[in-house]
């Protein structure tokens, strides 16, 4: 974690009675949440767009996809007004779910608006509402669905520095975090560059080998021009063979398997979350080797391809398939990445679901090296991509650090822990 510099910090302090507090400076005013903010009343405006908020950003909706009716509903929050999701708290632990609204939109009436009861500095508590939000508001509400109202929250305890103070707390973290999140915007965008230059490793090396110098034929496909005059075309019923051996009864000697960004995972039976079937029955087993492909809703689907390395069992919507040992299905597994990263497959779709039909995909022609040059291709593949990996999982790290960096930063200042004016 990074440290914060050696910043000063006030001359006495006092405790503040409130644990995700700790200690202030003597001169700072403990003041309840009613004292300083009041829930404004519910207010429709059907000339504003429909709104929301977003890891604690109050942001706009697609005003076209909420009816009429729904609209009339919603109540007004204006710029300079604090806006609050209340709902589900325990369904969710990492969104951000109190922000100052920017903009003027309408928004679902279970939402709670506030407004300044007080002369204040609505930055300095847009960051201190921020961390009463991830330490304290989130262990308050009641029900199943853990929602909390007004009530709930005013009675909670804040700190109020003179107006002069939360000003310069404001302005310092203004400056301070917008350092920090155009540091972070830098590393995505490096992130994105590496990942982009992964992808171009696998595509070269499953459309023209590992020989710059190789002479070249038209591969019959529009998305790869040229392959290695020496490759083969082989149509993919000759490749894959179908499977469809459902679990039964058997289901509970089986793991759960999902196919994720990640490829083939296990599924967590135990902290499950999602949705599960009452029955998994239907469900159809897969082996290590075997390959599992979404054939259906290929555009919207983010990877629609992966290589078991377990023996578990998965929806029977997915389609499995079996490889020989005449096929590194490692080789076979990076070509489908590569043709699944752009939606290259496009036309072999069917209907208004983007569907693959099982006899369309077996008809289409994987261009294959010979079985040992499969093998080199992956070797390579396998050790440059695990280069571009550390990279980003470094800069991950980077991104991370800086991350929590300014949460201790906003954290400390304000609630006094240092002296930034």
């Amino acid at each position: 974690m990074m440290q914060l510099p050696q910043y000063p910090r006030y001359e006495s302090y006092k405790d503040s009675g409130e644990g995700w507090i700790g200690k202030v400076p003597e001169h700072w005013d403990d003041r309840k949440l009613k004292h300083l903010f009041i829930e404004k009343k519910h207010r429709a405006n059907m000339d504003l767009n429909c709104g929301a908020i977003s890891f604690g950003e109050v942001v706009e909706k697609d005003d076209e996809r909420i009816p009429l009716s729904t609209k009339a509903s919603y109540q007004e929050v204006l710029a300079g007004e604090f806006l609050v999701n209340p709902l589900n708290l325990n369904y969710d632990l990492k969104s951000l779910r109190i922000g100052l609204s920017d903009i003027n939109v309408v928004v679902s009436a279970g939402y709670i608006v506030l407004r300044a009861a007080a002369e204040l500095d609505k930055r300095y508590f847009k960051y201190l509402l921020h961390r009463y939000d991830v330490a304290n508001m989130k262990l308050l509400g009641s029900g199943v669905r853990q929602t909390i109202s007004f009530n709930h929250i005013a009675n909670s305890i804040l700190v109020a520095p003179p107006l002069e103070e939360q000003q310069a707390i404001a302005r310092f973290l203004d400056d301070k975090t917008d350092k920090i999140d155009r540091a972070v915007k830098i590393k995505e965008g490096q992130i994105a560059l590496l990942r982009e230059r992964k992808q171009i490793i696998i595509q070269e090396a499953v459309t023209q080998g590992l020989n710059p110098d190789a002479p070249m034929k038209d591969s019959g496909i529009d998305w790869i021009n040229q392959i290695p005059a020496h490759w083969d075309r082989l149509a993919n019923k000759f490749i894959f063979r179908l499977k469809k051996d459902t679990v039964g009864k058997r289901a509970p000697e089986y793991d759960l398997l999902s196919l994720t960004l990640r490829g083939i995972i296990k599924r967590d039976m135990e902290n499950p979350e999602g949705k599960f079937p009452a029955e998994f029955d239907t469900y159809q087993e897969v082996l290590p080797g075997d390959f599992v492909f979404c054939h259906f809703d290929v555009e919207e689907t983010p990877r629609t391809v992966g290589l078991s390395e377990f023996r578990g069992m998965i929806t029977g919507a997915y389609t499995v398939y079996h490889t020989s040992d005449e096929f590194d299905r490692r080789f076979l597994l990076y070509f489908y990445l590569f043709a699944d990263a752009d939606k290259k497959l496009r036309s072999l779709y069917k209907g208004l679901r983007n569907t693959i039909p099982k006899d369309v995909f077996g008809r289409f022609k994987t261009p294959l090296p010979p079985l040992e040059e499969q093998r080199e291709i992956v070797k390579h593949i396998d050790e440059s991509s695990a280069k571009v990996e550390a990279a980003i999982e470094l800069k991950e790290r980077q991104i991370e650090a800086l991350k929590e960096y300014k949460d201790t930063l906003i954290n400390s200042a304000v609630t006094g822990k240092i002296k930034v004016i």
